[in-house]
């Protein structure tokens, strides 16, 4: 499973181009980290890999065919979206909500399967949402409903998942736990991670690739250990940056004009 980005162009209604020939390809299994300031384009571009936008100009391949040519139901069977936190009208219960994934593999009849029953279950299991799966999605915090999400993207079993800041609403502990999660699923099940982050640092532990969006429309695209440099992260951001290493991993701190030195 590859995506392919060409020449990728785009610009909402009466305003300024946000992505500007933005060209990249992934191959599974992959992990792709999307950063940048705010309104550099990095959920545009995600609605863009989803089908939910077309571009101006450029294309996007998935599985080698455009992503034009499938019907919903079978882009439904190739990408699962985790977009950013929302809650429904209805007070649907949060295992009938991850239910709602099992939707393009439903027969005629749309009953549910043990296949289906089982990916519900194993999903539930693996974002540690199980013990609230019949409370209402309303009565769930929102880092619990952000991790019912995840474990409806999960049980679309799609060989691409793609997530906006699939962390925001999280704590520490279960930020870790979702990118685990995410990076357990890229090498054991194969799949194609993309996720928009503002997190420099969780991008740098887990990501293979990283796509660092520029707010004049410019980009840089490669291994994430070559993309995360101080020195670009203070271009890009506009700020200060303290950097320190453990491991093969580089972490990056933001330093504000209040930061205190050894003598304070």
């Amino acid at each position: 499973m590859n995506i392919e980005v060409q020449k990728l162009r785009f610009a909402y209604k009466a305003q300024a181009e946000i992505l500007k020939d933005i060209s990249f390809c992934l191959t599974s299994p992959c992990f792709l980290s999307i950063a940048g300031p705010n309104g550099a384009g990095k959920t545009t571009l995600l609605n863009l890999l989803s089908g939910l936008l077309k571009p101006a100009s450029g294309s996007i391949e998935i599985d080698s065919k455009p992503i034009n040519s499938y019907s919903v139901r079978q882009l439904a069977k190739k990408i699962a979206v985790v977009r950013q936190e929302f809650v429904p009208v209805f007070e649907f219960s949060a295992a009938q909500i991850v239910s709602m994934a099992r939707t393009p593999y439903l027969g005629a009849l749309a009953f549910e399967t043990d296949a289906d029953r089982e990916a519900i279950a194993e999903s539930l299991e693996m974002t540690d949402t199980a013990r609230f799966a019949d409370r209402p999605l309303g009565h769930l915090s929102g880092g619990e409903r952000q991790r019912i999400f995840i474990a409806r993207a999960l049980a679309q079993q799609t060989p691409i998942l793609l997530l906006d800041e699939p962390t925001s609403f999280l704590d520490m502990k279960h930020q870790v736990g979702i990118y685990d999660l995410l990076k357990k699923m890229q090498i054991e099940k194969q799949k194609t991670i993309v996720s928009v982050t503002h997190d420099i640092n969780l991008a740098a532990q887990y990501s293979d690739m990283t796509l660092l969006l520029s707010a004049d429309g410019g980009y840089n695209f490669g291994p994430t250990r070559e993309i995360l440099t101080t020195e670009r992260i203070e271009s890009v951001f506009g700020v200060r940056t303290f950097s320190a290493q453990t491991g093969q991993t580089r972490f990056f701190f933001p330093l504000g004009r209040f930061t205190k030195n050894h003598s304070s």
